[in-house]
């Protein structure tokens, strides 16, 4: 497969350069240049960085159910995490070394300068990536697709985004529902206050204490923290129309062609074994480790992503 044969030819490059030069020596008489086909790999970018320190640093958000969050020990799990700790293995795997995995905690408003920074090697949440943001960083193929709606309390008068007129509606940082959201303000002349927050936990918890009338952010967003919040009481309700389009994809640092082959090749391989479809049943369909379901079934759009992205066909 692609990722093995890139995995070989980083690996192997030295031992085949290594070999030419003994033979050389053997035999002067007969010694003449190395062909460039037999010119050693040399590490580049993050493949260097995570070969010397023997580490690969994940930014990991800590309310982004079930993408990336803490479970009750406190460590980082989810849908996303389970995607990078595999590509943790490839880059392992490309550079003939098992690294160590270095947790960094990163909210919406930082997680970008994370990864341009060096800070985290891989940002593994529920980023969207878009033309905007890849001016700055790269991103894996689409792993989710989702869309901005607001949750409210059962009983609130809000069905619509024409509803959210003068209300107080709560947004996270440094997302792209805040765009969306004074777009839709300016546009439509709503007078929304809108509250800033944060992340997630915190927008959420406005609504839930009554200090604000919605939260907006990603609709699956929104499921997974009514999923996470089911036995504390209180119900909620995901309301409204599709406000964006949020494909989110796992964020690495621009013009590091090497880290960038072995993430395209994993995610060939992921898709192809059937890999994110056993990630997505078992984060999105089943129990989450609070005893919860989201149950949110993969969409057609997502499916024929996911198709793509393996080399075959959609149906």
């Amino acid at each position: 497969m692609k990722m093995q044969r890139f995995c070989s030819m980083l690996a192997l490059a030295g031992t085949l350069i290594a070999c030419a030069g003994a033979r050389a020596q053997d035999d002067p008489q007969t010694s003449r240049a190395i062909p460039d086909s037999f010119a050693p790999v040399a590490l580049t970018g993050t493949l260097a960085k995570v070969r010397k320190s023997g580490v690969v640093a994940i930014g990991y958000r800590e309310a982004s159910v079930p993408f990336s969050y803490l479970n009750a020990r406190h460590e980082p799990i989810g849908y996303s995490i389970e995607l990078c700790k595999s590509l943790v293995t490839a880059i392992g795997d490309a550079i003939n070394l098992t690294p160590t995995i270095l947790w960094v905690p990163v909210t919406p408003d930082n997680r970008i300068d994370a990864v341009t920074s060096g800070r985290a090697d891989l940002e593994c949440g529920s980023t969207t990536s878009n033309i905007e943001r890849q001016k700055r960083v790269a991103f894996s193929p689409i792993i989710f697709v989702a869309s901005t709606k607001v949750m409210v309390k059962s009983g609130s008068p809000i069905g619509s985004f024409r509803d959210l007129a003068g209300k107080k509606v709560t947004l996270t940082a440094g997302t792209t529902n805040e765009k969306a959201l004074r777009d839709l303000d300016s546009k439509f002349r709503l007078g929304i206050q809108l509250q800033i927050v944060p992340d997630h936990a915190q927008g959420f918890a406005q609504v839930a204490d009554g200090h604000a009338d919605a939260f907006a952010t990603d609709d699956v967003l929104l499921y997974g923290l009514i999923a996470e919040h089911a036995g504390a009481g209180g119900s909620y309700r995901v309301v409204g129309d599709y406000l964006s389009y949020e494909p989110y994809g796992i964020m690495f640092r621009k013009d590091d062609p090497q880290l960038a082959q072995v993430v395209k090749d994993t995610f060939q391989e992921l898709a192809a074994d059937g890999e994110m479809d056993r990630q997505y049943k078992r984060w999105f369909l089943r129990r989450l480790p609070s005893g919860t379901s989201i149950n949110l079934p993969m969409s057609a759009q997502l499916e024929t992503i996911i198709q793509t992205t393996a080399g075959t066909d959609a149906q």
